[in-house]
Parts: structure tokens; C-alpha cells; sequence
């Protein structure tokens, strides 16, 4: 016998879960968690930047090149967590529906 609470996902999941397959929609959905995520490398690249000028010369050689690779890579993580993030929820809650759909098969 499934709760209320699982007859509600049901019926969620059952209308949402074409839509939310496809890798746009994964992207979009996981842009801002993805960006909260980078926000802390970013912002600690920028205080040594914009604080400590003389180190971060000395450490990388030349101030203005290192800058490009490194938001390169900030958006390249973004990306990446984005996409993998939403995909990873959305094979969770598709797992979740798999068992529910089984659960109620089996107490009719």
C-alpha cells in the first residue's frame, strides 16, 4: 500500500520525467547550484588577485594569461557539475518511481 506522499510523486514524476530527461533541461535546472558551487574558487582566485598582487605575480608569471585558463575552467566545472548533478537526480527519482510503480503493482 503506497502513502499519499508516494501517490503524489507518482503523479509528479509520471507528468515531469520526459521533460527533465533531456540534457538542456539538466543543464538549466543545475546552472544555479553549479554556480554557487564555483562561486568559492572564484572568489578566492580573485581576493589573492585583488589583495595580494605581488604574490600572485610572483607565483604565476605573468598577471594577465592565468586569468583566461582559470575561468576556462571555472566554466568547464560548471558545466560539467551542472549537468552530471541534475542527471544524477534525475536517475534517482527515476529509480525512486521504478519501485513505487513495482510497490503498487504488487499490493493490487
Amino acid at each position: 500500500m503506497l502513502t499519499e506522499k508516494e501517490e503524489k510523486f507518482i503523479t509528479y514524476w509520471e507528468s515531469v520525467r520526459v521533460d527533465y530527461n533531456h540534457w538542456k533541461s539538466k543543464l538549466i535546472r543545475g546552472l544555479p547550484m553549479a554556480i554557487v558551487f564555483t562561486f568559492p574558487v572564484l572568489f578566492s582566485v580573485s581576493a589573492v588577485y585583488f589583495f595580494s598582487p605581488e604574490w600572485y605575480t610572483k607565483i604565476a608569471q605573468s598577471v594577465n594569461v592565468s586569468i583566461f585558463p582559470i575561468l576556462i575552467a571555472l566554466l568547464i566545472c560548471v558545466l560539467f557539475f551542472a549537468a552530471f548533478r541534475m542527471h544524477f537526480k534525475w536517475e534517482m527519482n527515476e529509480q525512486l518511481y521504478e519501485e513505487l510503480k513495482i510497490k503498487k503493482k504488487k499490493s493490487l
